[in-house]
């Protein structure tokens, strides 16, 4: 099931597409220039297979599975799952892979020069979901990210040839606040997984117990926790900000609405009264549309 609700195509590749709309940021927005677009939906396509995969998230019937030569039998191995996807991205770069979207993706990696590097940053995440479930403090966290979505950042900034160090460092920053909103929205649906990305010594701090985010409303020292995490999410969004103003055109637009679906995002957890238990709060396209206008203007 998607985040909408909607069953999953039996089409691998079109219905990991099919989830960009659920984001919260634009993936490939319409008022981009058709190549970056189709570019940026194959990273995407990419980023969301790898994640259904340590999810378990994957369509029904075993087709990724048979894509990537791993039987029925053993289909729902994801460590294994992984392994053979690490193996068919590496074909991306030597061969020619079996899997439909890294098949599109490797016209992708060819046109644009892009490296091995951040595709295996976020395989290392996913394989690192199987066996770390929680997480001590907040820089455990961190380093998380640096693999969970700090590369996709990055990917995006290759894609449209605008990567500098002091990019990469800000784009950093910005990818890392969006997990940890994303991780703040899914509190409920992570723990369902026996995952928590509340670092625990935050959680001591504010004295929660894993047994209170199994409730279906927050009391107050969740809440609490929940906007502590929000306001570090907010600082992140913030430092990483100047990257806007750094580029020019439609890529402003674009890195605009990254920054302005993480505020959003925050804004509506505020909303919430920072009760994200009874599911993920969601901004309005209004207040998204109000973000971007400060994104684009430089505020904060």
């Amino acid at each position: 099931m998607t985040a909408t609700g909607t069953p999953r195509t039996l089409d691998p590749e079109r219905g990991t597409l099919d989830k960009a709309a659920d984001e919260n940021f634009p993936v490939a927005p319409f008022f981009l220039p058709r190549a970056w677009r189709d570019d940026l939906m194959a990273v995407y396509g990419f980023a969301r297979l790898v994640d259904d995969i340590g999810d378990g998230d994957l369509a029904p019937g075993g087709a990724d599975a048979r894509l990537l030569g791993v039987s029925p039998a053993q289909a729902e191995d994801r460590l294994l799952l992984l392994d053979a996807f690490e193996a068919d991205l590496h074909r991306v770069f030597d061969s020619t892979p079996h899997h439909p979207l890294l098949r599109r993706l490797q016209s992708t990696v060819r046109r644009r020069s892009l490296s091995p590097g951040p595709f295996l940053g976020l395989i290392a995440a996913n394989r690192q979901d199987q066996l770390v479930k929680r997480y001590e403090t907040y820089d455990d966290l961190l380093a998380y990210c640096e693999l969970s979505a700090n590369p996709v950042g990055r990917l995006v900034l290759a894609v449209t040839g605008t990567s500098t160090p002091e990019r990469i460092r800000l784009s950093d920053s910005i990818c890392t606040a969006l997990q940890i909103v994303e991780h703040l929205q899914d509190v409920a649906e992570d723990l369902g997984r026996d995952r928590i990305y509340l670092p625990a010594e935050d959680m001591k701090r504010f004295q929660v117990q894993e047994a209170d985010l199994a409730t279906t409303t927050a009391g107050a020292s969740v809440r609490a926790l929940v906007a502590y995490e929000s306001e570090r999410a907010r600082g992140l969004l913030n430092e990483g900000a100047p990257l806007v103003g750094s580029v020019h055109g439609r890529l402003r637009l674009l890195l605009a609405g990254f920054v302005a679906g993480g505020r959003a995002a925050i804004r509506a957890i505020a909303a919430a009264e920072y009760d994200v238990l009874p599911g993920p709060p969601k901004p309005g396209k209004v207040q998204l549309l109000r973000e971007v206008g400060v994104s684009l203007r430089g505020e904060g």
